[in-house]
């Protein structure tokens, strides 16, 4: 059986994008690191929308 998990291509507009003067100084400029911390940050953002999706929780 092969495989149907979907691998996330690296995000080269994002990388391209990150602002270079910013308060905040989030600029990785190690294409390896960008991905892992770009993907890591999508997985927290993708975890808040299913926690608010559920709404209150019930005890």
């Amino acid at each position: 059986m092969t495989s149907k998990r979907r691998k996330i291509k690296f995000p080269l507009w994002q990388y391209l994008n990150q602002p270079l003067f910013s308060d905040n100084n989030k600029l990785v400029l190690n294409p390896h690191r960008f991905a892992n911390v770009w993907r890591i940050e999508l997985l927290k953002r993708c975890w808040t929308k299913e926690c608010d999706a559920k709404g209150p929780q019930q005890h």
